[in-house]
């Protein structure tokens, strides 16, 4: 283990049409590696995907949502996606060894700050919380900061502690939206369909029917899992759609690009090559452009058992070239050793077998 506790924030605002209120919020969060920025002009949404230790983790989403108080306004906000705030909600995710009591700490003061500092209402939701966000959208919940009543433009921002999930959309070219909710109920753990899934229909623009699902036990049921499922039942599937990012261990083709644990060793390279620039000499500058060249390609990682393992090698790699440089901490070492043994994790017992001797380097590598 590294000593770092690394937290991860998903947090979901509500504006995904205005580039320059989204790259607003975004800029604001600077205080946090941002891994992803997925916007949704349907959903009318943008999902961000965070990561730090613990206090720049939370000075990150003061001012984040801070700037989506400032700019959105949800009097004026029309999308599909149900809705209670302008920065609507705030998932604090363990990364490694960081424990599911840590992160409720860490949303408890998340949720204290925001009404102390912003004055907007809050929920607290998910792990050791007595409300879902399902009781919280239906309305059956009060806010356990600030309230009753919202904040008139901002609303309130649901925060709570949860562990990883994967949010995965498909189109349902040839269903009905009566039929389309048959499947999502049919699908749903809670009532005895697959597990771990979680699942909603909205109509998109155009009439197209969209399946929203979260599935929360990924080491049972991935998205290429349910498309299996929905395949088996004879049911058309269409354009898929990941959300944010998906763990390697999960990751089938719709994953392409958009891995976990590639972002987290890209946002390491990006972290590195601007600490190179910010020392400045002709060395270090040099070493900032080849950090930066990786973190792009890390970021576009694609899924094959071979891209997976040089991935994890890469990453592993990166903590002695910026120790070298002098320009490793312990976040930065965390980050990297988190991403390579989460690409690890996804090498198949064939691969592991095909090349068992970059798979021993690598273990000692990550010792």
């Amino acid at each position: 283990m590294n000593g770092v506790d690394l937290f991860e924030s998903v947090p979901n605002f509500s504006e995904g049409r205005n580039r320059n209120v989204i790259d607003s919020i975004a800029y604001a969060a600077q205080a946090a590696h941002m891994l992803d920025i997925d916007p949704d002009p349907d959903h009318h949404r943008v999902v961000m995907s965070l990561l730090a230790a613990r206090e720049r983790l939370i000075e990150a989403l003061l001012a984040a949502v801070a700037a989506a108080a400032e700019r959105i306004d949800l009097r004026k906000h029309a999308g599909v996606h149900p809705r209670v705030g302008a920065a609507d909600v705030v998932p604090i995710v363990p990364m490694d060894a960081t424990t599911i009591d840590a992160c409720r700490d860490v949303a408890h003061e998340v949720g204290r700050r925001i009404w102390t500092d912003l004055h907007i209402p809050v929920f607290f939701y998910g792990y050791g919380e007595e409300w879902s966000l399902a009781d919280i959208r239906a309305g059956r919940a009060q806010p356990d900061l600030g309230g009753p009543d919202l904040h008139t433009t901002a609303g309130a921002v649901c925060v709570g502690a949860r562990q990883l999930l994967v949010a995965f959309n498909v189109l349902l070219p040839e269903v009905s939206v009566a039929e389309a909710w048959r499947v999502a109920r049919s699908l749903r753990e809670s009532a005895g369909g697959l597990r771990g899934v979680q699942a909603l229909v909205f109509e998109l623009r155009g009439g197209r029917i969209q399946l929203s699902m979260n599935l929360f036990r990924l080491e049972e049921t991935s998205p290429q899992a349910v498309v299996d499922e929905l395949e088996r039942r004879g049911v058309r599937v269409g354009e898929q759609q990941l959300v944010g990012l998906c763990p390697a261990v999960a990751a089938g083709e719709v994953a392409a690009k958009r891995i976990l644990e590639a972002r987290i060793g890209a946002a390491v390279a990006r972290a590195g090559a601007h600490r190179a620039r910010e020392r400045g000499g002709q060395e270090l500058s040099a070493l900032s452009h080849k950090l930066e060249a990786e973190a792009q390609s890390l970021a576009a990682m694609g899924v094959s058992q071979e891209e997976l393992l040089a991935g994890a090698e890469r990453c592993a790699a990166l903590p002695p070239v910026l120790q070298a440089a002098g320009l490793l901490d312990g976040e930065l070492q965390a980050m990297a050793h988190l991403a390579a043994r989460g690409l690890r994790e996804a090498i198949s017992e064939p691969t592991r077998s095909k090349y068992s001797e970059r798979l021993a380097a690598l273990e000692r590598r990550l010792a």
